[in-house]
């Protein structure tokens, strides 16, 4: 598993300095709408090719949102595979503000068992060993992520990160609810790691995600003991559905 981690690691800070190359070169961001109206950009391509062609280096099957034709009856089968997301929050990288990840999880029987979610901008990457430590690189040095205490709903001031994208009526009724809570918007998976990184709370997500938006980061929480709970079962969100589209979820330590 270690190697396995080395080769994703490896490909996630590779396909970022790539998205950086098309992100600094260009005054604007060129883009084509795919089937549901989501952007594609060259980065997202030039990304794509970088981590498929370091995560074949395993052996193990790949699930990428730019390579997402797979028959559910061909990947049901797929005991241990990679599910990933070359460009996430390429809303943010059109937009230039920086809040955008590339994200790399080990999906093992509809689990996130190791993920590796990697900020171009910034250059912090962050992951999880397999089911075991929460480690964060920035400015060349590395730390272990430590776990956190639990909030409560009714606790006063808590740090709320929602979408800067997505925000609805149903997460602004959420949020009415709390006691004087302090909101955070933010972009990609970048939301899961303010939670890890106690940046905030809570994560209310009552809009649609798809499964390689969440793995890689969930993955991450989980070693936190912090749950990513599907609001239709109160379980853990589960990976390899037919239908790819999350649940809504929320999240709190």
């Amino acid at each position: 598993m270690q190697d396995m981690l080395e080769i994703a690691m490896i490909a996630a800070e590779e396909a970022g300095g790539e998205i950086m190359d098309v992100y600094d070169s260009n005054e604007t961001i060129d883009y084509q709408e795919k089937s549901d109206q989501s952007p594609l950009t060259i980065a997202d391509k030039k990304s794509n090719e970088i981590i498929m062609h370091h995560l074949s280096k395993t052996g193990l099957n790949i699930l990428s949102e730019e390579n997402d034709s797979i028959s559910y009856n061909e990947r049901k089968e797929w005991g241990k595979f990679w599910l990933v997301d070359p460009l996430d929050g390429t809303k943010e990288f059109i937009k230039k503000n920086g809040e955008f990840t590339v994200n790399i999880a080990l999906i093992e029987d509809g689990s996130a068992k190791m993920g590796i979610v990697y900020s171009p901008v910034t250059k912090v990457l962050y992951w999880n060993e397999y089911e075991g430590k929460v480690y964060k690189k920035e400015n060349f040095t590395v730390n272990e992520i430590n776990k956190r205490t639990s909030v409560n709903d009714n606790d006063k001031n808590l740090r709320v990160v929602v979408s800067r994208s997505h925000i609805n009526d149903e997460t602004n009724e959420y949020i009415e609810k709390l006691n004087e809570p302090k909101l955070i918007s933010c972009g990609s998976s970048l939301k899961f790691l303010y939670i890890a990184d106690n940046k905030a709370d809570i994560y209310p997500r009552f809009g649609p995600t798809m499964e390689w938006d969440t793995a890689a980061a969930h993955s991450i929480l989980s070693s936190l003991d912090i749950m990513v709970m599907n609001l239709e079962t109160g379980r853990e969100l589960s990976y390899n559905k037919e239908n790819l589209l999350n649940p809504f979820f929320i999240i709190k330590p």
